[in-house]
């Protein structure tokens, strides 16, 4: 569950990407942001959830939003993935899962009958101004995009 609430600010953070810079969300001040929380790279889900972002980021531009990805894998890790899979955005390691668990999304999980922490498929969508506009939680992979797309329109005409 989730400790952040719609309307506040967003946590600042920052973090390296897939090419060893420095990303921080006050660089993005001015956008839109999707920041997408994912468990690990070049997985089934992730991979799925990843591509589906890919393919649908003509149509975030569109709406001038930026798509951020942010799991607990290293540089190396996100570099290989975003090469293999042609992914022009951002994806932001965060190997402590600092900024995933100040985000609420560092819980517990279970699989194959083992519990574990770990990181729950969830987003948060930041307006312009770096407050939160949405979040969703526990979202399934291949649907994901589709539905922050069609919220981000509806927020865009309430401008």
């Amino acid at each position: 569950m989730s400790v952040l609430q719609v309307g506040a600010l967003a946590p600042a953070f920052t973090l390296l990407d897939q090419d060893g810079v420095e990303q921080s969300l006050k660089d993005y001040k001015g956008s839109w942001v999707l920041l997408y929380f994912y468990p690990k790279d070049d997985t089934p889900g992730c991979t799925t959830e990843a591509c589906t972002f890919r393919d649908a980021l003509p149509s975030f531009s569109t709406v001038d939003a930026v798509v951020l990805g942010i799991s607990k894998d290293s540089v190396s890790s996100h570099k290989k993935f975003a090469e293999k899979y042609a992914l022009p955005f951002r994806l932001l390691a965060d190997t402590e899962h600092v900024v995933i668990s100040e985000y609420g999304f560092w819980q517990p999980k279970k699989f194959m009958g083992r519990e574990f922490l770990g990181t729950v498929r969830s987003s948060v969508l930041l307006a312009p101004d770096g407050s939160i506009a949405k979040i969703y939680e526990n979202v399934k992979a291949a649907e994901h995009a589709a539905l922050v797309l069609a919220d981000l329109q509806q927020l865009r005409a309430k401008e």
